[in-house]
């Protein structure tokens, strides 16, 4: 792989059989008829990890903004090529926090592939993500992964959690993985001081993986519309313009090509190449970038 090119074509398709909804009793204290984000996102993919009130909100919001489906996708491929791209670079490291539902392409799969001593730690505060990915790392024990139940909004509790402790060394570079997530963190939960303080608990040489939805693609209508109906979910819907994802990273560089649009980032066979993006592909309202800690 290019250090500074798009990473190798290599599918991150795989056989395995993923835990299923049917297969398990949902926790009690889980409450299925309040729509939730992660298995929003799993029905935008196409999974069965969901219930009826996340269906229902999916589809609204599918009805205000039709490309929701493509932008789920390219962003599990913009989850995958980072992740393969960073492993590339040595990271052996990987904090996935806000991971949602186990799926084909997951964080873990990608770098033990690259990386067989991979070390992976998921961090959801979803009971369902929690039992889905346990179920799935009992079937395929591949490789160093945990799992923590844990809040973004708590990055304290994050960092000082025994698990993650157990499995990361911080004085080492590692890649934290926020893909997807603080579009559901409001600026007045202090979205930018939850990210510095993990980007500062951070080695040199680390690496930050982010996404994050953006109105910049989108109609306002859709935008406006997207964001009435996720009040009604465990968690608001929060758009930001490429300047306000952008500090996210803070005084991290880049890696070329930037922050820029989910589906021009480093695109690959395998994948959506930029000569044969799908119809549509221009409302995929989604930033993505890597960037590293000097």
């Amino acid at each position: 792989m290019d250090e500074d090119g798009a990473a190798t074509g290599r599918s991150t398709d795989t056989e395995w059989d993923w835990a299923r909804a049917e297969d398990w009793q949902p926790p009690s204290e889980l409450d299925t008829g309040v729509p939730h984000t992660a298995r929003m996102y799993d029905y935008y993919l196409g999974g069965k990890d969901n219930f009826e009130a996340d269906r229902k909100a999916a589809q609204a919001a599918i009805s205000a903004y039709p490309a929701l489906p493509l932008l789920a996708r390219t962003n599990r491929q913009f989850l995958g090529r980072a992740v393969e791209f960073v492993a590339s670079r040595g990271v052996r490291q990987f904090v996935d926090i806000g991971t949602g539902i186990p799926a084909v392409g997951s964080t873990s799969e990608v770098a033990q592939r690259v990386a067989p001593d991979a070390r992976v730690v998921y961090v959801d505060n979803d009971p369902i993500v929690a039992t889905h990915a346990r179920a799935l790392l009992a079937s395929h024990p591949a490789g160093h992964t945990s799992v923590i139940e844990a809040d973004l909004r708590d990055p304290a509790a994050i960092l000082g959690h025994p698990a993650l402790a157990g499995a990361v060394d911080l004085s080492q570079p590692v890649a934290l993985m926020l893909v997807a997530v603080l579009h559901f963190i409001r600026n007045e939960d202090g979205a930018q001081q939850i990210v510095r303080t993990l980007r500062d608990a951070l080695a040199p040489g680390s690496a930050l993986i982010l996404s994050h939805g953006s109105p910049d693609f989108a109609s306002r209508e859709s935008a406006s519309e997207g964001a009435r109906i996720y009040r009604s979910a465990s968690a608001p819907l929060v758009l930001r313009s490429r300047s306000g994802v952008e500090p996210f990273f803070g005084d991290f560089e880049f890696v070329g090509p930037g922050l820029v649009q989910l589906p021009l980032w480093r695109p690959t066979a395998g994948h959506v190449p930029t000569s044969e993006l799908p119809e549509g592909w221009q409302d995929v309202s989604a930033y993505g970038g890597v960037a590293f800690k000097k």
